[in-house]
């Protein structure tokens, strides 16, 4: 149920927090510049009029997820902050100090799963409005990264033994007898496998890791012939994934690496300190000379570069309902030179004269910022590390740390014009008071 809005311009014999905070500080000022009222009439379908217990604030956890991405972290860190930092309170609307959290962390959890992925949209296109001209240039450039998921590195050995759990557990559930649990088995195993790579007991680590991956199987199979038919259909997606990592070998394309997150791909970008990375690959879009982020999208497939053009224009397409006139891309891009009425530009001197190849050039010395800005957004903005489950998650964390660059973006440009202004300031001081200090030191009379 949607929270009846109360009386909050109540006398008190304490002043707000807007007459308290300095109002040059940047969250004060990216405060009044959001548009709050835009998610409140939007959010407003997601509660029930009359049913259920009244929810928090829209404005209260729209303000707690654009800060967890701003500030980089957790949802129990952010709650944990915003009840001692007055600045997070008065960004999420507070009129006076609160001395308690403002909701439990996994409310931020069912929030963002209520609003889904149109709800992120909407504030990804706030934050772009909130750059004003920067977020509207005609020229883009575009890249792509990997947004790694939150799970172990993947070996068969890891998979086959959480197989091995998971069995039993479902056994012990359905109220079932197994033939044998394995569970001191599967531990003598363990430790022989810790000798793989010694030359003397490499045969014995390597018959192990084949005992554990039989017994596996031999679990999942007893399991199946146990279960009832009922309770078959209700774990037949978990058997038939365990069963898909049995029967995967190393050259199989399309292998599970994960048991929670059956949809992580092994992607390689071809880094000399990471060679492989497991997740997604995403698609950044940004304004050639601003550096405003204009588009960020996941994808769940691992294609070619090329391939991944058409779908990041046709979300620039629906946001702002027009395409760019140029997009510069990287020699991944190669093979395209045109989508709609957008030309493609890569690294192509072929047949150019000697001012094209400097515009070329140009273009291309600009088009390398998009890799300190995805550096920004991987270290400072939690792409690095997806912690939000599902290809949806997936979708969640890339829009909120896109929005919480451009918001901090802001932020940095605020607080520049107040140290600029001030320098200027105290400069002209400067320039009027030196000559008359000059005058007094010489004690020249006027």
């Amino acid at each position: 149920m949607l929270r009846k809005t109360g009386n909050n311009n109540q006398l008190t014999m304490l002043s707000t927090l807007e007459e308290q905070l300095n109002r040059k500080h940047p969250l004060y000022v990216l405060a009044k510049e959001i548009t709050w009222k835009r998610f409140e009439e939007a959010f407003q379908k997601h509660y029930h009029e009359k049913l259920g217990r009244p929810g928090k604030p829209i404005r209260l956890m729209v303000g707690l997820i654009i800060l967890k991405h701003i500030r980089n972290l957790s949802d129990e860190s952010i709650v944990e902050q915003w009840s001692e930092n007055t600045y997070y309170q008065y960004f999420c609307g507070m009129e006076s100090f609160v001395a308690a959290e403002p909701c439990e962390a996994s409310e931020l959890v069912h929030f963002r799963n209520r609003i889904g992925k149109e709800g992120l949209e909407l504030i990804f296109k706030e934050s772009v409005k909130i750059n004003g001209k920067d977020g509207k240039e005609k020229e883009v450039v575009v890249d792509t990264t990997v947004q790694e998921k939150n799970i172990t590195f993947p070996t068969d050995d890891k998979l086959y033994k959480k197989i091995i759990n998971k069995t039993v557990t479902i056994a012990e559930k359905e109220g079932i007898e197994l033939r044998q649990s394995y569970k001191r088995t599967v531990k003598k195993l363990s430790y022989q496998q810790r000798f793989k790579r010694s030359k003397k007991q490499r045969k014995i680590s390597q018959k192990a890791s084949r005992k554990i991956k039989t017994i596996a199987g031999r679990l999942v199979r007893d399991i199946e012939r146990k279960l009832t038919a009922e309770a078959l259909t209700r774990h037949s997606v978990s058997i038939e994934l365990f069963k898909r990592v049995i029967r995967q070998k190393r050259e199989d394309s399309n292998k599970i690496y994960s048991l929670h997150e059956p949809a992580v791909q092994c992607i390689s970008k071809g880094k000399e300190h990471k060679k492989y990375e497991f997740g997604n690959k995403v698609s950044i879009m940004l304004t050639k000379t601003t550096g405003v982020i204009v588009g960020a999208l996941s994808l769940e497939k691992n294609d070619y570069d090329g391939h991944t053009m058409k779908p990041a224009l046709e979300q620039y397409k629906k946001f702002y309902e027009k395409e760019p006139i140029k997009a510069i891309a990287d020699l991944g891009y190669r093979g395209i030179t045109k989508i709609g009425e957008t030309e493609i530009i890569t690294p192509n001197k072929k047949g150019k004269t000697k001012s094209e190849k400097i515009k070329l050039r140009n273009s291309h010395r600009r088009r390398s910022s998009i890799e300190a800005n995805i550096s920004h957004l991987k270290n400072n903005h939690r792409l690095n590390r997806n912690f939000y489950s599902k290809i949806i998650g997936d979708e969640m964390n890339v829009l909120l740390s896109a929005a919480a660059y451009n918001f901090k973006r802001m932020m940095r440009k605020w607080k520049d014009a107040i140290k600029n202004f001030l320098f200027l300031f105290y400069s002209t001081l400067k320039i009027i008071f030196v000559p008359l200090n000059i005058i007094r030191k010489l004690k020249l009379s006027f």
